[in-house]
């Protein structure tokens, strides 16, 4: 009934903007999103050149010697019929799109360069998205954020100075869509594939009284998704009210959303695809004995079992974001922005357990064992939860002055998340006898940094810059985390207090020469474990000591050319890490990657880009990374392995494609619009001893977009769009994980047992859209 009454909203907002846009026929005919800056009224360019004081900071431009590719608002537009953001940032040069649920909604992640999402720093109007003890931006719980996002920078390698955790990959720099100064607002609806669907409504005040204006959005987003009980359903908002006064202009900002989303954590290996269906997902499943069930092949070796599946088993998050911002222009010279913010996240995830020990929760430890002393197993259903607070402050003042311009400011965060758990049944306990939390911990964590940058044009086209940041970071943990030790332990205690003090700076140049721009920089870049990276060491580290901070020296030397119908770029990298923590072939209870720290690695690349406008109506862009990433002798820590602790050389780090590459065609004759976009990616391993059968093959997969814009006199613009994925139905994963043990109980001689699990992906599925700009 609430998806229908949404939809029913936006088509009778859709009625009644085109009623209105009838009556006005005093209003100009305006172009569609791609408008340009000269097309707007004097108001409305004073107003985005004000908003583009908010991230002047952290955004590179031609004169920064950084790796960074733009998307600007069609390509936001074009590819904001649901899917999650990810999917656009895969357009950009090393960048590799993941997901869960095989259709690019929920559960999606990137990485870049290799690096995974604990390493790409997200900002949203200069305010950092990741978690803080994650280290990871769950693009899930902000759902429907790229309708709301005017621009996106992906800075590769180590970034400039950016609030939150450090850029050890990329940095991904989004701002929210521009105020307008005129009335209007869209309707968004979309249906396709596998119950594939979105609803959207936005409406825009325009100025009011000369000074003020107001922004709305509302979204859901739902999905059944590619994979078995891996439902997405996501509900959104959008709220921005803004005061402009010239020189001065304040905005407050809140947005978020809840999500509900089928757990498809597991994955499922090669061999449950082949029997069972490449859309199996074991999640919640228990065994039975007749009555409502399904027959599956399941275990090692598989055999055929009765299971039926817990219908909640679900991941739950609300959050909610909310920023003031302030930028004021003092004179020519000197201009000023300021952002606190707060947010607010509340989640939990259920789970049901088959055949659980029950000794191992310790509120049931009075009915953990029968009369004779014998261990009980019964099947359960837990939670997880957390509830999170972040708030802060962010500020900088930048100075212009002839060829010599300065930026500098800084940013404060104080950090709050308590972790719990809670049974909610047990098969055959009485309900009396299962309360309590099972384990309780706590997470506190500060965050602050210092910075200084600046741009000093010593010459015609020759830019020297340099990028000086202090961080401080405090990481406090306390209690008892969610996994049993042993009996004698219990469950896994928490105890880290640990301070870290980071200098991390960046020197460049940059020549530009007519269509030539040649740069060169070196980086230092620092970063702090993440929570996992403490609270897992447990299952590896025969001590307690504490996992290292990571260290990035990263040098860039790149060349554009640049002409009116042909621009090509090539980018020279070399990565050098101290202590880079990498995934050791384990995995927690969550099923995620556990890291451990080795003394020294390196990614060295070249970046390939080209783009060529052969017709007004045709261009075509590519880009390729070709790549080594490298660990310098790996040593071997698995338990009980013929080659445990010996030096086994140089080996490939875990999820580092060595060669990938994008072609994309943009076709667009009057209202219509095609484009196609074909992305390749290499073999990815899942642990660092280049193991084939614990890897990810390679894939490659196409995609097509064919759109239609309509200009009427009742509204702005009606597009009409399909979205064709995955074009050439081929079957790939695009992620996964995996990890070894060695068997020493089966035979006398250990014999190693290689576990890989996927996330497979759908086949040619589609996604409509009718958009209505008003």
């Amino acid at each position: 009934m609430k998806r229908f009454s949404l939809t029913a909203a936006a088509l009778a907002l859709c009625l009644a903007a085109a009623t209105a846009a009838e009556r006005s026929a005093a209003t100009p005919a305006r172009s569609d999103d791609r408008t340009t800056e000269q097309a707007q009224p004097e108001d409305s360019v004073r107003m985005i050149r004000m908003q583009q004081v908010e991230v002047t900071a952290l955004r590179a431009d031609a004169r920064t010697p950084v790796a960074y590719a733009d998307l600007e608002r069609e390509a936001i537009a074009r590819n904001a019929y649901g899917t999650d953001i990810p999917s656009l940032l895969a357009l950009t040069p090393s960048m590799v799109a993941t997901n869960e649920t095989g259709i690019g909604i929920g559960s999606t992640a990137v990485r870049l360069r290799g690096t995974d999402p604990t390493r790409i720093n997200v900002t949203i109007n200069g305010v950092a998205m990741n978690n803080p003890d994650s280290h990871s931006m769950y693009w899930y719980d902000t759902p429907d954020l790229l309708s709301s996002v005017g621009t996106i920078q992906v800075q590769r390698g180590a970034g400039l100075s950016t609030n939150g955790t450090g850029a050890f990959g990329g940095a991904v720099n989004m701002t929210t869509d521009a105020l307008r100064t005129e009335f209007g607002g869209s309707a968004s609806l979309s249906y396709g594939s596998y119950n594939t669907q979105k609803q959207a409504v936005h409406i825009a005040s325009g100025l009011m009284g000369g000074h003020w204006t107001l922004d709305a959005r509302l979204t859901h987003i739902g999905s059944d998704g590619y994979v078995e009980r891996g439902a997405t359903d996501l509900k959104s908002y959008m709220f921005q009210a803004g005061y402009y006064g010239g020189r001065t202009m304040l905005k407050l900002l809140s947005f978020g959303g809840k999500a509900r989303t089928g757990l498809t954590y597991t994955g499922a290996t090669k061999e449950e695809m082949r029997l069972n269906g490449r859309r199996f997902n074991p999640e919640g499943m228990y065994t039975v004995s007749g009555g409502l069930s399904h027959r599956v092949w399941h275990g090692d070796p598989p055999e055929w079992k009765e299971v039926a599946y817990y219908d909640d088993q679900t991941d739950n998050y609300l959050q909610i974001n909310n920023q003031l911002v302030a930028s004021h222009v003092f004179n020519a010279r000197w201009r000023l922005n300021a952002t606190a913010f707060y947010t607010y996240g509340y989640g939990y995830y259920k789970q049901y357990k088959d055949d659980a020990k029950l000794n191992e929760y310790p509120t049931l430890a009075g009915v953990a064992f029968d009369d004779g002393g014998n261990r009980l197993r019964r099947d359960l259903i837990r939670e997880k939860l957390m509830r999170n607070h972040l708030g802060g402050i962010n500020a900088s003042a930048l100075y212009a002055v002839g060829g010599f311009d300065l930026a500098f400011g800084g940013s404060y965060s104080y950090y709050t998340c308590p972790h719990w758990g809670e049974l909610d049944w047990v098969e055959g306990i009485d309900a009396s006898h299962i309360g309590g939390r099972w384990y309780d911990n706590d997470v506190r964590k500060q965050d602050a940094n210092l910075f200084a940058k600046a741009d000093w044009r010593v010459a015609r086209g020759l830019h020297l810059f340099a990028d000086l940041q202090y961080r401080y970071v405090r990481y406090e943990a306390w209690g008892v985390n969610d996994n049993w030790v042993d009996a004698e332990t219990g469950m896994q205690p928490i105890d880290v207090d640990k301070s870290y003090h980071f200098f991390n700076p960046r020197a460049g140049l940059s020549y530009t020469a007519g269509r030539h721009r040649l740069f060169g920089s070196f980086a230092v870049a620092q970063r702090e474990p993440t929570r996992s990276d403490f609270t897992d060491r447990y299952r590896f580290a025969a001590d307690d000591s504490y996992p290292s901070s990571e260290r990035l020296y990263d040098f860039e030397i790149g060349y554009r050319y640049e002409a009116p119908r042909v621009t090509a770029g090539v980018n020279l990298y070399y990565m050098k890490y101290k202590d880079q923590l990498v995934p050791t072939g384990m995995v927690n209870d969550g099923s995620d990657v556990l890291n451990v720290n080795v003394p020294d690695s390196y990614r060295r690349g070249v970046e390939l880009t080209a783009s060529w406008r052969a017709t007004d109506w045709l261009t075509a862009s590519a880009n390729a990374t070709f790549s080594q990433n490298r660990i310098e002798d790996y040593v071997d820590m698995l338990a009980d392995s013929p080659t445990y602790g010996q030096n086994l050389g140089d080996m490939t780090i875990a999820y580092s494609p060595s060669a990938m590459g994008s072609l994309l065609l943009d076709f667009h004759q009057g209202g219509f619009g095609a484009v196609l976009h074909t992305q390749v990616v290499g073999r990815q391993y899942f642990t660092n001893n280049e193991n084939d059968a614990l890897s990810l093959g390679r894939y490659c997969v196409t995609n097509l977009d064919l759109m239609y814009t309509l200009r009427m006199k009742a509204a702005r613009s009606v597009r009409f769009g399909v979205k064709i994925f995955n074009l050439f139905d081929q079957e790939y994963c695009s992620n996964g994980y995996g990890y070894s043990y060695m068997d020493t109980r089966s035979e006398a001689t250990p014999r190693r047992i290689d576990m890989a699990y996927y996330f497979a992906q759908a086949p040619l599925h589609v996604l409509g859209n009718v958009t209505v700009n008003f």
